[in-house]
């Protein structure tokens, strides 16, 4: 038998009442070295959390009484950002948790000199007076879709209540059922119609809707006709759907405008193996859309945005809306938007790291998944090279399998070994198939495998922490 409880509970009494004051460790001289040269207020802060760290152990029946360390782990916490950079070994390139679409280097220096100081973000220089700070892509997005005129905001979902709220408030929307979607977060298609104050009205059945089914409840209350592209899944079978330049011809017979909402937005087409292919924002709006919104961190690679082309008579009253305060964009996103936008104009979308990723050849990951494997033996690391399948991920091209190449590795707990990775100074996020872990190489750089072997032989059993 055990002690009895009430010593038990006695024990741990006795280690909370001689948890130190934040004074008494302040004045520790065992803790000088450590605190020397630390700010005030940080060593307090830190100080607290060790002592509410050890507080919560004893709480929980972990019988160990203060010790320096402790002081130590806190500071090392309170020094490391909560957001940071991670190496995605997952195969996912545009992976919602670890922020979707990396940055073009030229986008990235667009941010950095913009945030450094002051900009012109709301300043037409030329005229000496408030400017508009959709001005700097309103162009590159004419230019790059065809449309009469565009505006951003913060992301896809409020760029579509924001056109609803504008275009179809207090009216009808008219919408397939089959298109009645719900994507990450919780993000349905009736729930935000319903916030916009537009009125939903479902035709057709899930996997046919046809124009007739659209030109039947089109009426004097109609505001408007959404087409809403699928993500995260597809409809396959016998299916059928009205297109795009159908809707449009019949929203222009019954003086209706037709919006797109288009999710992942591709500017241009995608090339790679394994890619299945999206409608591009172009093709969108020259199909006769009088509306498209799409995001600007999925396909077009860019900044967390949400993107509106159109007639400029609509954009107009969009844009006059008061949701479009609610939701804009600040200087970081427009400046980051502008640089990705010009490397299209351009003719570079290879610059665009998701387009890059996306359109590697399988010899390719091969090596660079070999590379991986001799970093890895030098550690005295064994692992194996087979072929994956990874993801394009944020919901676009929900059938594209990609084929790409990955270190596996046997261990008895997977799972405890991806914490040991995701909690290595530079993070790495891998992924278990099979019981084993993998490292899929497609979204590593060469220069960051170095870093992965390094994290992945401190994680390995036997090895140093």
């Amino acid at each position: 038998m055990g002690p009895p409880s009430n010593s038990v509970d006695g024990g741990k009494n006795a280690l909370l009442r001689a948890l130190p004051s934040i004074e008494q460790l302040l004045r520790r001289p065992s803790l000088e070295p450590l605190l020397a040269g630390v700010p005030r207020a940080r060593a307090v802060s830190a100080l607290r959390l060790a002592v509410e760290r050890v507080r919560a152990r004893l709480l929980q029946g972990e019988p160990r009484a203060f010790e320096d360390a402790d002081v130590g782990e806190a500071l090392s916490t309170l020094a490391t950002p909560g957001l940071r950079p991670v190496l995605n070994a997952t195969g996912v390139v545009l992976h919602t948790n670890l922020g979707r679409a990396p940055l073009a280097p030229e986008a990235v220096a667009r941010v950095a000199e913009v945030a450094r100081g002051y900009s012109n973000l709301e300043y037409d220089l030329d005229e000496g007076e408030r400017g508009s700070r959709y001005a700097p892509v309103v162009g590159l997005l004419r230019q790059l879709t065809g449309a009469e005129d565009a505006l951003v905001v913060n992301n896809c979902a409020g760029a579509v209540l924001l056109v609803l709220a504008a275009l179809a408030g207090g009216r009808e929307c008219v919408v397939s059922r089959g298109e009645l979607v719900e994507i990450g977060g919780g993000f349905r298609v009736p729930d935000v119609m319903r916030q916009s104050g537009a009125k939903l009205v479902e035709v057709g059945t899930t996997n046919r809707t046809r124009l007739a089914d659209y030109a039947s409840v089109v009426g004097a209350e109609t505001g408007l006709l959404l087409k809403v592209h699928r993500s995260n899944f597809a409809v396959v079978g016998f299916t059928e759907e009205a297109s795009v330049a159908e809707l449009a011809g019949l929203g222009r017979e019954r003086g209706v405008p037709v919006f797109q909402d288009l999710g992942s937005g591709a500017l241009v087409r995608m090339a790679g193996e394994g890619l299945s292919q999206e409608p591009t924002v172009p093709e969108v709006v020259a199909a006769g859309a009088d509306v498209v919104a799409f995001s600007g961190d999925k396909l077009l690679g860019g900044p967390q945005a949400g993107v509106v082309v159109g007639r400029s008579a609509l954009v107009s009253r969009i844009k006059a809306h008061p949701l479009t305060r609610a939701l804009r964009v600040d200087k970081l996103t427009v400046a980051a938007l502008e640089a990705t936008l010009e490397l299209y104009r351009d003719g570079r979308p290879e610059a665009v790291p998701t387009y890059r990723l996306l359109a590697q050849p399988a010899d390719e990951l091969r090596a660079r998944a070999l590379r991986l494997q001799a970093l890895l033996a030098e550690r005295g690391v064994s692992v194996r090279v087979d072929e994956v399948v990874g993801q394009v991920g944020g919901g676009a091209m929900p059938l594209a399998r990609l084929p790409s190449f990955a270190c596996r590795l046997t261990v008895g707990a997977p799972e405890s070994f991806l914490e040991r990775l995701r909690g290595g100074g530079v993070p790495v996020i891998g992924r278990m198939a099979d019981g084993e872990v993998v490292l899929d190489v497609r979204c590593l750089a060469k220069e960051e495998l170095e870093s992965v072997a390094e994290s992945v032989a401190t994680a390995s059993p036997g090895k140093p922490p």
